[in-house]
Formats: C-alpha cells, sequence, structure tokens
C-alpha cells in the first residue's frame, strides 16, 4: 500500500487548481490539505500545517513563487515542487526557487484531453519521488576496490541538493581564475535542467563548468556537473560513469554513490564538500572520505537554504570542517595550492 501524502497547493488561477486537484485525486492516499491563492498565504499556510510537499506556481500576487519559497524555506522548511505553465519558458526562475530550496519543477497539467496526460502522469511521478527523498535511503552497495594510479591529482568532490543552485554558484563564483584541481558535482536535478543549470554556472565562475559526458574523466580548472537521472561513479581507470544501478536509492544521481566511488578509486588527494539539502544523501559517502582521510567540508546551519544533508554529515562526524557558505571557496583554493 501506498504512503499517502499531504499536500498544498499555491496557485492563484481557479482553472489550474482544478487541475491540479483531480490528478491528485488519481492517488486516493494522498489528500489536498489547503490552497493558497498568492504566495502570502502560502508561508503562512506551511506555517500554520506544514504539508508533505507544496505544489508552488512561480507567478502569483503579494509574493512569487520564488521568494515564497524562500521565506517557508526559512521559517516552516518542507519539500517544495515548483509546477508552472510553461518549465521551459520559465527557466532562470525555475533556478532561482532551486536556489530558494526548490527540489524540482514540472509543468501544470491541463485539464484538456482524455485521461491522464503526460505532464499529470509526470507530476504525480516527482510527487511519489519526493515522498521517497523524505524517507531514509538503504546504504549504498559497495564495489570492488581499485588499485591506485600513478597520475595522482587533487579532486574536488561536491554535494548538494535543496537550495544548491545559489550555494554553488557562491562557492565557484569566488575560486580564483587560476584555481587547478578538477571539480566534479553531484546536485540533485532532473537532467532536463542540467546543461541549463551548466550554463547559468558557467556564467557565475571564472571556471569552465560543463555537464559530464560519459567516460570522460575529470580536468583539471573544469567544474563538472553530473546531467543524468543515472547514479554517477568514478571508475577503476579515473573516468566518470552513468550508471542506473543502485535502482532502489530515490536520490538520482546520489551523492553518496559518487563519495563511495572516490574513495574506492581516485588515486589521488580528495576535498569532498556536502552542501545545502533536503534528506540525508551524501553524509554516508562523506563519512567514508573522511575515513580515509581526505579533508572534508560540511555547510553550517546559519547559511544552509536547508540544512539536512549537511546536519546528518555533522551528526555522523562526516566532516572535518563545518564552514559558512562564504568559507568554503578559500579551504577548496588553500587544497588545490598544496
Amino acid at each position: 500500500m501506498k504512503t499517502g501524502m499531504t499536500i498544498g497547493i499555491a496557485n492563484d488561477l481557479p482553472l489550474a487548481v482544478e487541475a491540479l486537484r483531480r490528478v491528485i485525486a488519481l492517488r486516493p492516499e494522498h489528500r489536498v490539505l489547503w490552497v493558497a491563492a498568492n504566495g502570502e498565504e502560502a508561508v503562512d499556510f506551511c506555517a500554520a500545517q506544514t504539508p508533505d510537499v507544496v505544489l508552488m506556481d512561480l507567478i502569483m500576487p503579494k509574493l512569487d513563487g520564488v521568494e515564497a519559497t524562500r521565506r517557508i524555506m526559512a521559517r516552516t522548511p518542507c519539500p517544495i515542487l515548483i509546477v508552472t505553465s510553461s518549465v521551459g519558458a520559465n527557466t532562470w526562475r525555475v533556478y532561482e526557487a532551486m536556489g530558494a530550496g526548490a527540489l524540482d519543477a514540472v509543468d501544470t497539467p491541463t485539464l484538456a484531453g482524455r485521461g491522464i496526460g503526460e505532464s499529470a502522469q509526470l507530476m504525480l511521478q516527482k510527487i511519489d519521488q519526493i515522498g521517497r527523498l523524505m524517507e531514509r535511503p538503504p546504504t549504498p552497495r559497495q564495489t570492488a576496490a581499485a588499485p591506485l594510479q600513478p597520475d595522482a591529482r587533487r579532486l574536488v568532490a561536491i554535494g548538494a541538493s535543496a537550495g544548491g543552485p545559489a550555494a554553488l554558484a557562491t562557492v565557484l563564483g569566488s575560486l580564483p581564475a587560476g584555481f587547478a584541481a578538477p571539480i566534479v558535482i553531484v546536485q540533485h536535478v532532473d537532467a532536463v535542467f542540467a546543461d541549463g543549470m551548466a550554463q547559468w554556472l558557467d556564467g557565475q565562475t571564472p571556471l569552465t563548468v560543463r555537464t559530464i559526458r560519459e567516460g570522460e574523466p575529470p580536468a583539471a580548472g573544469v567544474a563538472l556537473l553530473a546531467a543524468t537521472n543515472d547514479h554517477l561513479l568514478m571508475t577503476q581507470n579515473g573516468a566518470l560513469h552513468y550508471t542506473p544501478d543502485p535502482v532502489e536509492l530515490p536520490y538520482r544521481p546520489s551523492v553518496d554513490v559518487f563519495f563511495q566511488s572516490v574513495v574506492e578509486h581516485w588515486p589521488g588527494d580528495a576535498l569532498g564538500v556536502l552542501l545545502t539539502g533536503m534528506g540525508r544523501d551524501g553524509a554516508i559517502g562523506l563519512k567514508a572520505m573522511r575515513a580515509k582521510g581526505y579533508e572534508t567540508i560540511a555547510q553550517d546551519q546559519a547559511s544552509s537554504a536547508v540544512y539536512g544533508m549537511p546536519k546528518a554529515a555533522a551528526a555522523l562526524g562526516a566532516a572535518s570542517k563545518i564552514l559558512p557558505l562564504g568559507s568554503i571557496a578559500d579551504r577548496l583554493a588553500a587544497f588545490a595550492r598544496r
């Protein structure tokens, strides 16, 4: 039996609200907790009755979806799914909302046509995925350790989720142009947003930022972003590889899976960073990195949009340093110079 979720709707258009209600009604286990007609109401309703997930429109009176997301995350954090008339036409606003703490985005379902449309099906899938994200994920399976390679280099491995785009922009934007260490980033983001997010981040930093191509190695002075809904692995020969396994993990791509593979296969020194995010992904992997002797950093509570993943890392003793967002780039620069 599927676990039901309470859902808050923030949308000022009655037709859109009706479409959302009808789609949610296709899953009897789910329940609409409240409907807010503007961003200000959404913030207040979340404080009074925090739902399992908020379906947040971007364009609303009083407060738009980005600012409402930011205030909800500051007062009563909960999972937020952006539901907007056209994700493609509002790409930059979607990134802003993700930077403020939203987990994902989907087009608003329409009432036209027979049966359940593709956009409705996708929205229900995203709600299900968010439900799984809130559960404790199983420990990633271990793979065989690889021998060290002679051409060892330094590697910076970064994991992030809700609030991650803005945090990544701050960290990468503060790095010097001559930063030489390779950077690999695993951000919880749907594959459809990955290329656009890499382009957006590329404009925030003197480094090159782009998505990862299957089978390529990390590159000095380049920040590479995982770009599919599969997991990212470091392989025995130092190449970056996408894989659907382990299939049972709800976090896709999983920070834990990548961090564990760095421990097993990266031949040189590494530094692990866990930024803002909802849930617990990355804490176990960061712990494994610290156990191997790597420097590990978790973002502090005050500067995190969502203090979930770094909090789990701190609780596990996975971070050798807990730092405010503004201090992390200096540590990365010192590591690259070492």
